[in-house]
């Protein structure tokens, strides 16, 4: 039986300071499933003192302590990968097949490659007559998100147990379940007691009160750009490092001599994978202006054969979105769209054909878009495609970094050294070429308003560890 009404705190389920809940709502039904518990300033104050306390003996454990420990919270997530897909299914709408193949895989992954980076690091180093050492950086504030709820907690906690520090997890109040299972994960594979610590709650009550602690070191934070500029303005008051992964509005940029089925189908599908709901979705496609027509109705192909449906039945490609203020907020963007002069190709506003009920969304794709108009500027954050047409290769690379977002950038072109070409010129800390997929180990963040530091692999390891210059160390 989940805990949905206590917090893990020091090693132990314990209940609130005040009782307080919020009801969590199933987005293929919208219907209420069950209640959480949400925290406050206090229940914050309780985890930093577990956690400072645990501070001081798991930084100094060793790297075989943490190779031990991050191998058997591997082993106890497979035995439990299945009901944590099944919990996101119903709490953020992914369908089941991607719950259980990304969404819930993506967390084992990161644990996995962590577990990788911890076996080969070097935390120290000679520089002349010092010695460089790498440190915990200490407790650790953790505030993830709903849309992909298991790949963002594991890839900040994974390497904060890897480089010693301790911390505590503020989930999404809209998926907390697979992150409580989470909790009796780490708890089953025997994290010492205050090492892990998880609260549930609101933004501007537990998510305030963590940013501002003096208790706390860090935060890592991956959200909306908005709440992310709120967070590092209350961390500066103390100095505290702040790690973030925000928002993104990625191009795609096709180029003239590119498979355009392969690439133009690619992109749609991307984008409307997990209903839209990714940060780093190539959400506009760039393409030669001269070929828009025939680039919409590959396009048009696509989103009609993308069925939005039960999470639960098998021929589902994309479920609802998480709640009704995102569902809202898509419509919205969609009739902006129509009326700035976008031409509407596949989808628009409303429910599916043949939907009644959830917070579901058309597979929607707009051409003829310019860079001016409002669903080429604003993250919609839905299955959402626009297309815009570049006279060529360098109008197509200023239209790419015409955006105040950085996250990623795709790219696809005849070669890979025309792809590469290109890629380098986006202003992005990501760049996909010719539909290759990230890699796990290599480094995911962004530039300008999407956020600042890395995750993943020994770059995200990395944002967890404090740089010592010890002088004279070497000297006979």
């Amino acid at each position: 039986m989940v805990n949905r009404l206590k917090f893990y705190i020091d090693g132990a389920w314990v209940d609130p300071a005040v009782k307080k809940t919020v009801p969590v709502v199933n987005p293929a039904t919208e219907e209420a499933m069950y209640e959480v518990a949400v925290g406050s300033k206090a229940d914050v104050d309780k985890a930093v003192a577990a956690a400072r306390k645990a501070f001081e003996t798991f930084s100094v454990t060793s790297r075989e302590e943490r190779i031990e420990l991050l191998s058997k919270i591997i082993e106890a997530y497979k035995a439990r990968a299945k009901e944590i897909a099944t919990a996101i299914s119903d709490e953020m709408g992914a369908p089941m097949t991607l719950a259980e193949r990304a969404q819930a895989a993506a967390g084992l992954g990161h644990l996995a490659s962590t577990l990788q980076v911890l076996k080969d690091y070097h935390f120290e180093e000679t520089v002349g007559s010092a010695v460089v050492v790498r440190e915990p950086v200490g407790v650790i504030g953790m505030i993830t998100p709903w849309n992909w709820p298991l790949n963002q907690i594991a890839c900040k906690v994974a390497p904060a147990i890897a480089a010693g520090c301790t911390m505590i997890l503020k989930p999404s109040e809209f998926t907390p379940t697979s992150a409580l299972i989470f909790a009796e994960i780490l708890h089953e594979a025997g994290v010492p007691k205050g090492v892990f610590n998880l609260v549930n709650g609101l933004g501007p009550e537990v998510g305030v009160a963590m940013s501002e602690h003096h208790g706390i070191d860090m935060i890592s934070f991956t959200g909306s750009t908005r709440a992310g500029i709120d967070v590092a303005k209350r961390a500066a008051n103390t100095v505290k490092r702040v790690s973030q992964e925000l928002g993104g509005k990625s191009p795609n940029v096709i180029l003239d001599d590119a498979d355009f089925n392969k690439a133009v189908a690619g992109g749609v599908a991307h984008v409307f994978n997990n209903s839209g709901q990714s940060c780093n979705a190539p959400t506009r496609m760039i393409v030669p202006a001269a070929r828009m027509k025939e680039v919409a109705a590959i396009a048009k192909a696509v989103a009609e054969k993308t069925k939005a449906g039960d999470p639960k039945a098998a021929d589902t490609n994309i479920g609802p979105v998480v709640n009704r203020t995102q569902w809202d907020k898509i419509q919205t963007l969609i009739k902006k769209g129509i009326d700035e002069g976008a031409t509407l190709v596949a989808g628009g506003p409303g429910l599916p054909e043949g939907v009644n009920k959830g917070f579901y969304v058309r597979p929607t794709v707009f051409a003829d878009v310019t860079n001016d108009m409002t669903i080429a500027r604003e993250e919609i954050f839905g299955p959402v495609i626009t297309i815009l047409g570049a006279k060529d290769e360098a109008e197509a690379v200023k239209i790419a970094n015409d955006t105040p977002y950085g996250l990623a950038g795709y790219v696809s072109a005849g070669s890979v050294e025309s792809a590469k070409r290109v890629g380098r010129q986006i202003r992005a800390g990501n760049v996909n070429l010719n539909g290759v997929p990230n890699e796990r180990t290599a480094p995911f963040g962004g530039y300008k308003q999407s956020g600042n530091g890395r995750e993943w692999g020994k770059f995200g390891l990395e944002e967890f560890l404090e740089v010592k210059a010890i002088a004279g160390a070497t000297a006979a």
